[in-house]
């Protein structure tokens, strides 16, 4: 940013490179839609008003102008894409700011992994801000391919790579005071430190936040919301493909709280950000709700570049980057005109400049999948009649513990598709230890044949759910055999398949060919009998031990509120 210029420019005495006259300019200041013009001197907003002079001029007839997007907790992996084509998704939606974590790609890679996120996005017209990953392995109970200590994350605020403090998910160790959890938070004093805990309340949420942390998009209810927030969290309201808490959580929102309050997306898969959207979708049904429009777009603009220290957007003001959305319809938020950093970014819906990976993959990311097969036995022998069994709930993170029934056959455990109970197994693909936990699951609905994947939040392990073993089995070697990524198999025939040569994680294909290919993947699924809107990411959150309440990981069945490994049968 040149500010002398700038500054000429907002005096009126240089003429701006652009000015987009006859707008009404949404005011999150104040509330208020003012009908004026704006100038811009290179990526920044010089000023408003009707009376600037410019190279270029853009009529925006009594269109809408209101500050670009910004998701304000968002894991670009969950996409199954780069972060050049979930750009392409988002951008064109008026998207222009993502707070990401890259916990996925650190969880196999560490610092690479991390790194790579961070160079990749850094050319991208989306402003990509990353906080560093702060539990990498989320626990001590699973196996993941990499560890950063407090020191590697200090070096990574240090050479500029991260913000802040990524969502601490460990909070038994923040809450119980654990030596390394309580220097990672240390480290990034006075920088944003967000949250992740999952139904903690009383004096236990009061030992949380007094730790250090700043906010949570864990929440579920009101109730917890409004606990939360009244002892001084910002809530990041959340409606991911596989968590929908938008509705559940929208009563917590008035007059006097709205400022306190973010949207995020956490995770989506390409369909859904290609179909519906990404925090514009949110912001047109807190519209559609009862949300006033402009504090909707409050929520999604300068509350989360408040939260995150991000004073250089979030508003249309002098000064500020030029990140702006122009659309015709205050409650439908369709973008006509999508600007960044001073340039027209997206059209009608559609990028105006090319946006594509900017390296090849590079070894270190590259795919991994170590399997020490000899090891893998699929088998359970039958230690009692009563078993825990992971209750899935649709659109939940959250899980039940169920006690059900054994179905045993020949002395072993085996699943019992009929009731919907199938056989679910993870396997260290990072170290080939060998080590593997076997349950079982319900809610999953598939009557016959497996899913197999290497995406298993947040170690990404393989992790196979099925109705039979000799399905399971060809599913995980057909996924290990691609380098990673995701399969589903009956017998021995792959149904549908897709490759993630990034760390298992994602692929480096457009994103529309990869929406086809797990669109494909689903409705295979669903041909199986999975009636789940999408059954695979659910099936990537039954292996993430810090969310109740029943997990299964490489080490065995975490009781998440236990926080400890517990036994498969209940009458051993």
């Amino acid at each position: 940013m040149d500010r002398r210029r700038l500054l000429a420019v907002a005096r009126g005495e240089e003429p701006a490179d652009l000015v987009l006259r006859r707008g009404r300019v949404v005011n999150v200041f104040s509330g208020a839609v003012e009908e004026t013009s704006i100038a811009f001197a290179g990526d920044r907003i010089a000023g408003l008003g009707d009376d600037y002079q410019a190279r270029e001029t853009i009529d925006l007839n009594g269109a809408y102008v209101a500050p670009g997007l910004i998701d304000a907790h968002v894991h670009i992996e969950s996409s199954l894409c780069t972060p050049a084509q979930f750009a392409r998704a988002v951008l064109p939606r008026g998207v222009t700011t993502v707070v990401i974590d890259p916990h996925e790609i650190a969880n196999v890679a560490g610092m690479a992994g991390l790194r790579f996120m961070a160079r990749t996005s850094a050319a991208l017209p989306l402003s990509v801000v990353v906080m560093a990953s702060s539990c990498v392995p989320a626990t001590h109970m699973e196996t993941n391919g990499a560890v950063l200590t407090a020191a590697e994350l200090a070096q990574l605020l240090a050479e500029g790579t991260v913000h802040g403090l990524a969502e601490v998910m460990n909070f038994p160790g923040v809450v119980y005071g654990e030596a390394e959890v309580l220097a990672k938070i240390a480290a990034f004093e006075g920088r944003p430190r967000d949250g992740h805990a999952p139904g903690l309340t009383g004096k236990l949420l009061n030992a949380y936040v007094a730790a250090g942390i700043g906010s949570e998009h864990e929440c579920t209810a009101v109730e917890e919301a409004q606990e939360k927030l009244a002892r001084g969290l910002y809530i990041l309201i959340r409606e991911a493909t596989n968590a929908h808490n938008l509705h559940a959580l929208l009563p917590l929102v008035n007059e006097a709280n709205s400022r306190r309050i973010c949207f995020c997306t956490d995770d989506r898969i390409p369909g859904d950000l290609l179909d519906q959207g990404s925090i514009d979708f949110i912001v047109r049904e807190a519209i559609h709700f009862g949300v006033p429009p402009i504090t909707a777009l409050r929520m999604a603009t300068l509350n989360p570049a408040e939260w995150f220290g991000l004073h250089d957007r979030g508003a249309i003001a002098p000064g500020r980057r030029a990140d702006l959305i122009v659309f015709d319809d205050l409650t439908t938020l369709q973008s006509r005109l999508v600007f960044t950093g001073g340039r027209l970014i997206a059209q009608d819906g559609a990028l105006c400049v090319p946006i594509e990976s900017a390296e090849p993959i590079p070894p270190e990311v590259g795919s991994a999948v170590h399997i020490r097969w000899e090891a893998v036995d699929l088998r359970i022998p039958a230690m009692g009649r009563r078993m825990r069994v992971i209750g899935s709930l649709p659109g939940q993170l959250v899980t039940e513990e169920r006690i059900l029934p054994a179905r045993i056959v020949d002395g072993y455990a085996v699943a019992d598709p009929a009731s919907d109970v199938l056989k679910m197994t993870v396997i260290d693909r990072h170290k080939a230890s060998g080590a593997m936990g076997l349950g079982f699951i319900q809610g999953i609905g598939l009557r016959r044949g497996a899913m197999a994947g290497t995406v298993a939040h947040d170690h990404h392990n393989l992790v196979v759910i099925g109705a039979d073993d000799a399905s399971m089995m060809a599913a995980a070697r057909t996924v290990a055999e691609m380098g990673g990524g995701l399969a589903v198999v009956e017998g021995g025939h792959t149904l549908a398949a897709l490759p993630l040569p990034v760390a298992g994680l994602m692929s480096d294909r457009p994103i529309e060919e990869v929406r086809t290919r797990y669109d494909a993947l689903i409705a295979a699924a669903q041909a199986l009998g999975s009636p789940l809107h999408d059954p695979f990411m659910a099936m990537s959150f039954m292996a993430l031990e810090v969310i109740p309440k029943l997990k299964l990981t490489d080490q065995g069945l975490v009781d998440v509120e236990r926080f400890a490994i517990v036994p498969l049968f209940v009458d051993a």
